[in-house]
């Protein structure tokens, strides 16, 4: 029977893959304190980012990634929730006061797959395919190697985005893996795709755990579950956005890994027509600087009549 009092309140999407990740932290939570999963109440929050999934627009052009977190945020700061639970690529790099991310679950797959009913690999789609994303970045690096491609609007959740390449809205799409393996959906992926070559979003494929700033019991609570190469890469990776997002709009993708107690940081940024691209990579101890030596390099690699052009057209 659940207490009158839970032991904590979760704060969700109510997307599949959401769910499947605040029930992941709700079982963590209950193994590490001893507590019965029904001491943990998930409530179920709709986002902005939910409500417009009818529409092909981009992020970038309906209002960002704040728009998966924004209600969820709200409902910490009233006190209605006690956690939130992200994709911590959907957060925005510049978090609302009050709110912090606390902890990190060891990051799953980074890697972007390559998803078709029709073909094996990108290099297999016809001449002038349609290629379904509505991802700035995945729509750059595709056209990157394959210019002839079509890019068609293509959005929803991965059950939704499945059914669209069965309807022939596109030929083929990219879906991250880590959200495929969450719904025990891994063997749908048709190859994976050479982070090398096709550079993550920030901060994809690691589940992100926010508190409210001053509840030093809740930010305990979830300490037990921070893993601590896991925040130290996107704490790197989110350092490297940050800069960016102050001057551009364009696709940004980034790779990090550990070596002993280096953190190696690779980053690009993007034409949006993937004719042009820009990269950086660095090492170092602290990943905040570092994130921040990556994202000023790139910068002043691509120079600022580069940088004002794009964010104009983006």
């Amino acid at each position: 029977m659940q207490s009158q009092t839970p032991f904590a309140r979760i704060g969700t999407r109510g997307s599949p893959l959401a769910l499947a990740q605040a029930r992941l932290v709700r079982r963590l939570l209950c193994q590490a304190h001893g507590v019965a999963e029904d001491d943990i109440v998930i409530e179920v929050i709709s986002t902005g980012g939910d409500r417009s999934q009818a529409s092909n627009a981009s992020l970038t052009e309906i209002g960002g990634k704040g728009l998966f977190t924004k209600e969820i945020d709200e409902a910490m700061l009233s006190g209605r929730v006690d956690i939130g639970v992200h994709s911590s690529k959907d957060v925005a790099t510049r978090l609302p006061e009050g709110i912090r991310l606390a902890a990190f679950l060891e990051r799953e797959d980074v890697r972007d797959a390559f998803m078709s009913v029709k073909v094996q690999s990108l290099d297999h789609l016809a001449e002038r395919a349609r290629f379904g994303t509505s991802s700035i970045r995945r729509a750059a690096q595709v056209l990157r190697v394959r210019p002839d491609l079509e890019i068609v609007p293509f959005r929803g959740n991965v059950g939704t985005r499945l059914q669209k390449l069965l309807d022939g809205v596109a030929d083929a799409t990219m879906l991250a893996m880590a959200g495929l393996n969450r719904l025990g959906e891994g063997h749908r992926a048709t190859a994976l795709l050479d982070p090398e070559i096709f550079m993550p979003a920030p901060a994809q494929g690691a589940i992100g755990i926010a508190v409210r700033s001053d509840d030093a019991r809740m930010a305990a609570i979830v300490a037990v579950l921070d893993h601590a190469p896991t925040h130290a890469a996107i704490s790197a990776e989110r350092a490297m956005l940050a800069v960016l997002d102050g001057s551009c709009r364009t696709p940004v993708g980034v790779l990090s890994r550990l070596d002993g107690q280096t953190l190696v940081l690779k980053g690009q940024i993007l034409s949006l027509d993937g004719k042009t691209a820009f990269d950086s990579a660095a090492d170092g101890t602290d990943p905040e600087q570092l994130g921040r030596q990556v994202g000023e390099d790139l910068i002043a690699r691509a120079g600022t009549d580069w940088l004002a052009q794009w964010a104009a057209t983006s």
